[in-house]
């Protein structure tokens, strides 16, 4: 079990609906990477854009931004994680991919959709909670929307890590920092959100505010927030979590219920 998490953030301006360009973007951005980390984590929709047209831009899970993936994550020796679009027997899925370096992988389908987008009414929504085991880490992966319903994050399993990967808008940000911020400090664990910047094809614009809260709620990076393009890096401390759970033990008070 490791007891760090070297953790690389990109939060970059995306080529709307045009995944050809985006693994360029990123092929880049991913070499750019000098310093050792053991997880890379994209953005929602990060080959495409949040896009409805999904008939389009969709891919299949042998298609050429799945391959791509694990080319990039075995040249990098590290697990790289985001979403796009995935079709399946006529449905479209906005999936999380999580993807190790031997090329195996997770995946975690959107379970929140976005009605205010008509997501509902383009994508089929996911059903199941999903746990990653990553170097002893327990890593709970969200996409998006999810943020805003906390039952859905809620820490029954003692994960360490939640996750989420966004297309959050700059006219919500608020939400998105307090929330994220709130997810950290109820599950108390490491919470992470990845969101983008720029304009897309839309007209809506969107201006990052990616971070990393501890367990509880402090921000890990040095600099919060940060509304340009860039790569941010974090590292994540098992014995932070520990330690912090033992001496504060509010997981064991929380009331037992199963969701309907």
């Amino acid at each position: 079990m490791k007891d760090t998490l070297d953790i690389a953030l990109i939060q970059p301006d995306l080529a709307w609906e045009d995944p050809i360009q985006n693994r360029v973007i990123f092929s880049k951005k991913i070499k750019s990477i000098s310093q050792e980390v053991d997880l890379i984590i994209l953005p929602e929709m990060f080959n495409t854009g949040f896009t409805m047209n999904a008939v389009s831009v969709a891919e299949a899970m042998d298609g050429d931004t799945v391959e791509w993936l694990k080319k990039m994550a075995k040249e990098k020796n590290n697990a790289i994680a985001g979403s796009m679009i995935i079709e399946e027997e006529g449905n479209y899925y906005n999936r999380l991919i999580f993807m190790f370096p031997d090329g195996t992988y997770q995946s975690y389908d959107k379970h929140q959709l976005f009605t205010l987008a008509k997501e509902q009414e383009v994508f089929t929504a996911g059903n199941d909670e999903v746990i990653i085991d990553y170097k002893g880490w327990k890593i709970k992966p969200q996409i998006c929307y999810d943020l805003r319903f906390p039952v859905w994050a809620r820490n029954t399993t003692d994960y360490d890590l939640l996750l989420y990967v966004a297309s959050w808008p700059k006219p919500r940000i608020n939400a998105w920092d307090t929330l994220l911020q709130a997810r950290a400090i109820e599950n108390m664990c490491y919470c992470i959100g990845v969101n983008r910047v720029g304009i897309d094809g839309k007209g809506y614009e969107y201006n990052g505010h990616s971070v990393v809260y501890d367990v509880l709620g402090n921000s890990v990076l040095e600099e919060n927030p940060v509304e340009k393009e860039t790569i941010l890096y974090a590292i994540l401390k098992k014995s932070h979590i520990y330690d912090t759970r033992k001496k504060l033990p509010f997981l064991k008070d929380a009331d037992a219920f199963k969701l309907l």
